[in-house]
């Protein structure tokens, strides 16, 4: 009996959901609604404001007040059955007018169309992202102070690597401590996903987030596990890793493929070619590939690697192999193969 009962409530359950979802799909269809159009490329635009936990309410009034939507309801009801409205970012969006809810949700999602979007990139230098936040309208002076005040994990540093590369959109009452904040909050979090933040035996998390952040620099994400594989084999024989990036990081220079041999003599504790084992802290923000690459290198017994052509590195444990692989590099770098296009 209660077998049979079990299935008449399952399949009343059922109708009354199709009930409930006909329901809102007829409140929805009845609702006033601009139509869907084309948008001129010239056509005047509004500033839509979200802020941080605005919910689908607050958002579909404010676009009804600022003529966008024909209607708060339309709106609502569609943040409610679109689940890609909970991925709507806080910050200032420029939105056209007079056009579907559908189309508002569109470019409510549109990250072209948020004022003040900060996209930090895979191994930026803190200096980069400061300039970055100055330029999304922070007082210089509240960033300088937002580095110095952050909170931090324990056994890390404030100089490099905790500012996690990603795309923010902050709204108006952002403070640039809440800013920066919010970039090693979310370093904290997906290094923990990843386990970079438990260490290993020979390994401290700060010293993984250093050898992510050479890795980062090094190579392309094709390249990131043999390149980890590469720097945990010459740091367990001792061998320096002699890195150009490292040298690149003190002299503040990004994208030159050729060094010359006075710069590997330069006096810094980040110098890999003066200094045996890791440099003293990251050289920049890796992403989680990095990360991850760092923590799970290919297998080899790679000493040596080199990029003789654009799309072209190649790892090896003979010191013969590389310095003919070196040969071709020098012969490719006169022929002009590394000159940006």
């Amino acid at each position: 009996m209660r077998k049979y009962l079990n299935a008449a409530l399952g399949i009343a359950f059922v109708f009354l959901f199709a009930f409930v979802l006909h329901l809102v799909r007829t409140q929805i269809s009845q609702t006033p609604n601009f139509p869907t159009r084309e948008i001129a490329k010239n056509e005047n635009t509004v500033e839509i404001e979200v802020n941080s936990g605005d919910s689908g309410l607050v958002i579909a009034k404010q676009l009804e007040a600022k003529g966008v939507t024909a209607s708060t309801t339309i709106f609502y009801e569609l943040a409610i059955t679109d689940k890609r409205s909970a991925l709507i970012a806080p910050g200032v969006h420029n939105l056209n007018r007079k056009i579907s809810a559908k189309q508002a949700l569109e470019q409510l999602l549109d990250s072209d169309r948020i004022s003040g979007l900060i996209a930090i990139r895979e191994g930026q230098w803190r200096s980069e992202i400061a300039k970055m936040l100055i330029l999304a309208g922070f007082k210089s002076s509240d960033v300088e102070s937002a580095f110095f005040r952050v909170e931090i994990p324990k056994g890390f540093s404030k100089n490099e690597g905790i500012y996690f590369p990603a795309q923010y959109s902050f709204d108006k009452s952002t403070t640039a401590q809440q800013a920066v904040q919010s970039m090693v909050d979310r370093f904290v979090k997906e290094a923990t996903k990843i386990g970079l933040m438990a260490g290993e035996k020979d390994f401290t998390p700060f010293q993984l987030l250093t050898i992510a952040s050479l890795v980062q620099a090094e190579g392309d994400p094709t390249d990131f596990a043999k390149i980890s594989r590469v720097i945990r084999n010459r740091l367990k024989i001792g061998m320096a890793l002699q890195l150009d990036t490292s040298v690149q990081y003190v002299q503040k220079r990004r994208g030159e493929i050729f060094l010359t041999t006075k710069a590997t003599t330069i006096n810094s504790p980040y110098n890999t070619y003066r200094r045996t084992g890791l440099p003293i802290g990251p050289i920049g923000s890796p992403g989680v590939a990095a990360m991850k690459a760092t923590l799970q290198p290919e297998n080899g017994d790679w000493v040596f690697f080199i990029t003789v052509a654009p799309g072209d590195t190649r790892f090896t444990s003979s010191h013969d192999e590389f310095l003919k692989w070196k040969d071709l590099y020098l012969k490719n770098y006169r022929a002009g193969l590394f000159r940006s296009k």
